[in-house]
């Protein structure tokens, strides 16, 4: 009888002890279910929060976008001009976001003879002047030569490259039964001083300035511009000659460019000029004559880096 008893306590207490093991497994499974679950559930709540963080456009980017983000297509897109380009764009909104960079890289969204730099690249076919570029007082261009005197009206200078690119023209297009002569060429800077006083005292200031320039912003003081004839008429009617149409078709394959005329105005700020050329090289000439534009606009695309 006290050996069934024992055996029934040693059951008991066996059992008792399996029940509390099962317990304490239970208890413990249960706390690290619900640690993990919570770790999950942080995660969760850690995941959207990142979710839910939206970019705060810059002030500049907010701009870019006004510009259609032209900058990343545009190499000659200058950042600080941004506010420039947006004023531009506000007052010209029909215009091709492109043509307004272009435009405001030239100066156009200033007044002529304003904001005014000197020219760059002097002394070399590429240099600009123009009513925002100008030149001392005291340049003259190096390499200055006379050119043949059967291609132009008495003694005419012009830098040697231009002079002899010009000679070439001359007498291939007088092979071909015109006549091409340069009456026109380097003038230095107290020249056109005198000659653009005289204008203004006939004409007056502003309309003086829509066909003579100022002294330091000619051309013609760079030595590679140059007014042409056909010997027989006045310059001021070359546009209605052969030969003018000549020089349409074949100028610049020696280098030249016809620099003012009348659909660009509001670029150069001058009258249609036919007789006007400027040397400017093959290379460059020859993209213009394929990709009509002033110099204007080829010189802040490709050389205003």
């Amino acid at each position: 009888m006290a050996k069934s008893s024992k055996k029934k306590n040693d059951v008991l207490f066996i059992g008792g002890l399996v029940i509390a093991i099962v317990v304490v497994l239970g208890l413990s499974f249960s706390i690290l279910y619900n640690d993990n679950f919570k770790d999950s559930d942080n995660d969760t709540n850690s995941n959207e929060s990142k979710d839910e963080v939206v970019h705060v456009p810059s002030e500049e980017e907010l701009k870019l976008e006004k510009l259609e983000n032209i900058n990343e297509k545009l190499d000659f897109f200058k950042m600080e001009y941004i506010d420039r380009y947006l004023a531009y764009k506000e007052k010209n909104p029909n215009l091709d976001i492109e043509k307004i960079i272009v435009y405001v890289n030239i100066g156009l969204d200033q007044q002529f003879y304003t904001n005014v730099h000197d020219s760059p690249n002097q002394d070399t076919n590429k240099i600009l002047v123009n009513k925002y570029n100008k030149l001392a007082s005291d340049f003259v261009p190096s390499g200055l030569e006379e050119i043949n005197p059967n291609y132009s009206s008495g003694k005419k200078m012009l830098e040697r490259n231009a002079r002899i690119a010009f000679e070439n023209l001359a007498k291939d297009a007088q092979s071909e039964g015109f006549n091409i002569r340069a009456v026109s060429t380097y003038r230095s800077y107290e020249y056109q001083e005198n000659l653009y006083s005289n204008y203004v005292k006939m004409d007056g200031v502003e309309n003086a300035d829509t066909y003579s320039a100022r002294a330091g912003y000619s051309e013609h003081q760079t030595g590679l511009a140059m007014d042409v004839d056909n010997k027989v008429s006045a310059y001021t009617d070359f546009g209605n000659t052969r030969e003018f149409d000549w020089m349409q078709e074949n100028a610049y394959k020696y280098g030249f460019i016809l620099r003012y005329t009348k659909e660009n105005e509001f670029i150069t700020g001058y009258q249609n000029e036919p007789w006007h050329y400027r040397y400017v090289g093959v290379e460059i000439a020859t993209y213009i004559h394929n990709n009509p534009m002033t110099y204007e606009e080829y010189f802040v695309r490709f050389l205003d880096k």
